[in-house]
Parts: structure tokens; C-alpha cells; sequence
């Protein structure tokens, strides 16, 4: 029984919370806490996800507050498509998109990505594509780099906020540093980046599966078969324990930033809130997504590697039972259910055991006993080896009763 701890963190939420939030375009902005910190995305089935700070909606129009500065006001009311700059392509329905103006607007130069300039994207080669996802700071785009399909995240710089600009340089370059030094199959692939006097720009692969959440949303909550469940579990238990072994922690590891690439592999995505594992006493401690987030974090309590690996053991659960963790609770309750009554998520009774032991090991309370990513990943192996030989076609049909906060 966990002793009743302070519960700090879920007072003004929207005061305190120091994440960035993006939605469909076309969709109402009245959405849970847990939306924060992710991209929600569709176009055509692809999907990416990074953040970056931002504690406010934006609006579901096609311009951010990037038309408060004077310099692109002229962009916007000259800018023709024909004249579009470095020979970068916008089509016609980006040519009142102000954020696409400044990228590729020839009177603002190309700034370098400093100890990263190898990474700096030519222009001429980058075709912008339309907007599937906003914020308050930024767009998402689906566009092409050098003839290969991309996620394209444009960051306005706040003009007129100096302190906030400087901040999300900041985060710019840490995830700029983050993707460039990360080289694995089950992580999402950086292409490259740039800067401009008003807008950053990152680009990535594009996976044409969408996340995980959506998959499983489409799916209407269905489980997957099982043999596909182990094999994206493993994916995402190899990735992490990549992740680790450069001592490095996601910090927001969850279903909505797990892209399925076209061969049904899982790309660990979202690395604009990751942070190198030396002290955590200044991280960020509302990082992160409550249905997935680790006790330790929510008390803003010390930290570790092991926040990641209860995140995994959730999103093993979400894989096993297609459903969307603590579905019938708000993200606020769940978070206090979690912390205050050690609540975590019902295993299916079918439930393989040693899956079972996984995901009650990951999420385990105390962070000491959660295993390491590369136990996890030997585990998961013994477990692929037993739906191989023994239950080749088994997939749950789970009846798992909902939840409540009682």
C-alpha cells in the first residue's frame, strides 16, 4: 500500500504544465490533459510525433500568431507561389500559410544548425505538402526530401517573447542533437533540419501507419493478433534499450509517439523531450502523459531510466488488449489512482503469463524493481518463442471490465 503523498502537479494544469499540444486540423480545441505533449495526427494513414513546449492551444485556422511579425505581414500579403524561394515548392493551398512563407522565403537566410551543420536540409530539394497537424507554436506538414515522403515540423519563433524563444532554441537544438545521434531500425529517422530568423524546421521519415493509438483506435479498441502484438512490443523494447544504453531517457513514452512504419515495424518517435541521465532535480516533472507516466514522475519525485520502462509495461498492455488505458477515467483521475491507490491497468485473464509478469514487473511501484529494457527484450524473445511453438494462432478476445475511479 503506497503511503499517500503529496499530490502536487495536478493544480492548474494549465498554468504548469510545460508541454506542446496539437490537433487535427478541422477539430474543435476542447480536449483532455493527456492530449498534451503528442501529436494527434492523420493524413492518409501517416503520422509523426514531437513536441515541443508550449502550454497553449492553438487555433484550427491556417496561420499562427508568426503573422504578428511585421516583416512577414509583407511575406503574406506579396507572397506569390510562382516566386516561391531556394526553388522550394508549396503547393496552392499553402500560399496563405505564413509559417510555410518564412521557410521558404528567399529575403530570410538559412541559419547553420551550429555543431550540426551537416545536417541542414537544401531547400531546393524540400516540396512542403498541407498541414495535418497544429499548435500554438507550430505545424506539422506531410511533404517530400529529395523525392522521399516526409514529416515536416515547422516552430514559429515567439517574437515579442524573448524568454520563450529562447527556450525553444533550446529545445530545437537538444532534439536536433537527440535525432541526429540516434541510429536504430525501431527509431524514427532523422533527415534533417534547419533555421531561419523566425521558424524552425525539422524533418523526418514518414510512417504511413500512423501511430499505434490510431491503428488501435481504427480498430475500434479490437485486439491484435497477438504474434504481431510480441513483435511490436520487441521492436519498441529494443529501441528503448538503445535509447538507454546511451543513458538517455524518453520521458514520454506511449502509444501515440510508436509510428508503424509499412512493413509493420515500430519507430520510437517524439525525442523533443528527452534529456541525458545525469541529474534529474530540473527536469521538467510534468513530462510526460498521466495514463502512461510513472508514479515517481507525477509526485515529482527523483527520476530515472525506469520511468520509461513503466510506460512500457503499459503500452505492452495496450498492444495485448488493443484498449486505450484507464479508458473510463479522466487522465487526472487515472494519475490519482495510480499514485494514491497503486491502481494500474486489468491483465486479461488469456493473458500469457510471462507477458503478464512483464507488464507487472515494468509498471512495479518501486523503480528499482522494474527491469532493465535489456531483460525486457530477452523476456519478450522467450514469449515470441512460445506463441511460435505452442499457440501459433492465438489472439486475445479480452473482456476486461471497465474500470472506475471507486
Amino acid at each position: 500500500m503506497l503511503e499517500a503523498p503529496k499530490f502536487v502537479g495536478l493544480i492548474d494544469l494549465n498554468q504548469n504544465l510545460s508541454q506542446n499540444f496539437y490537433h487535427k486540423l478541422g477539430e474543435g480545441s476542447n480536449m483532455s490533459i493527456e492530449s498534451y505533449g503528442s501529436f494527434q495526427l492523420s493524413n492518409g494513414g501517416g503520422s509523426v510525433a514531437m513536441s515541443m513546449d508550449n502550454s497553449s492551444v492553438g487555433s484550427n485556422n491556417s496561420h499562427t500568431h508568426i503573422l504578428d511579425h511585421q516583416d512577414l505581414n509583407r511575406v503574406h500579403n506579396n507572397y506569390s507561389v510562382a516566386a516561391s524561394v531556394n526553388r522550394g515548392r508549396v503547393s496552392n493551398g499553402l500560399s496563405n500559410d505564413a509559417l510555410a512563407q518564412a521557410l521558404v522565403d528567399p529575403r530570410f537566410p538559412t541559419i547553420g544548425l551550429e555543431n550540426y551543420d551537416e545536417w541542414t536540409i537544401n531547400l531546393r530539394k524540400l516540396t512542403m505538402g498541407q498541414a495535418f497537424a497544429q499548435g500554438a507554436f507550430g505545424k506539422l506538414y506531410k511533404g517530400s526530401y529529395n523525392g522521399e515522403d516526409v514529416a515536416i515540423k515547422l516552430l514559429e519563433r515567439p517574437e515579442h517573447d524573448l524568454e520563450r524563444a529562447h527556450f525553444m532554441e533550446q529545445q530545437f537544438q537538444q532534439e536536433v542533437m537527440m535525432l541526429a545521434n540516434l541510429k536504430h531500425p525501431n527509431i524514427v529517422r532523422f533527415i534533417g533540419a534547419c533555421r531561419k530568423p523566425m521558424v524552425w524546421c525539422i524533418v523526418t521519415e514518414y510512417a504511413r501507419g500512423g501511430s499505434v493509438r490510431q491503428f488501435l483506435t481504427r480498430r475500434h479498441n479490437r485486439a491484435v493478433p497477438l504474434k504481431l502484438a510480441v513483435k511490436q512490443a520487441l521492436d519498441v523494447a529494443r529501441g528503448m534499450e538503445y535509447v538507454h544504453g546511451l543513458n538517455l531517457i524518453h520521458r514520454d513514452l506511449k502509444s501515440d509517439n510508436l509510428l508503424i512504419a509499412a512493413d509493420k515495424s515500430i519507430k520510437i518517435a517524439d525525442f523533443g523531450v528527452a534529456r541525458i541521465e545525469v541529474q534529474t532535480e530540473g527536469m521538467t516533472p510534468e513530462t510526460g502523459t498521466y495514463r502512461w507516466m510513472a508514479p515517481e514522475m507525477i509526485q515529482h519525485r527523483p527520476y530515472t531510466q525506469k520511468v520509461d520502462v513503466y510506460s512500457f509495461g503499459i503500452v505492452l498492455w495496450e498492444l495485448i488488449t488493443g484498449m486505450l488505458p484507464f479508458q473510463n477515467m479522466t487522465a487526472v483521475q487515472a494519475a490519482f489512482a495510480v499514485v494514491n491507490k497503486g491502481v494500474r491497468p486489468t491483465i486479461p485473464i488469456e493473458c500469457l503469463p510471462v507477458l503478464s509478469e512483464i507488464m507487472t514487473r515494468c509498471w512495479d511501484a518501486d523503480p528499482d524493481s522494474r527491469p532493465p529494457f535489456s531483460q525486457v527484450v530477452r523476456m519478450l524473445g522467450a514469449a515470441e518463442t512460445e506463441i511460435m511453438t505452442t499457440v501459433r494462432k492465438a489472439r486475445f478476445r479480452c473482456c476486461v471490465q471497465p474500470m472506475t475511479t471507486d
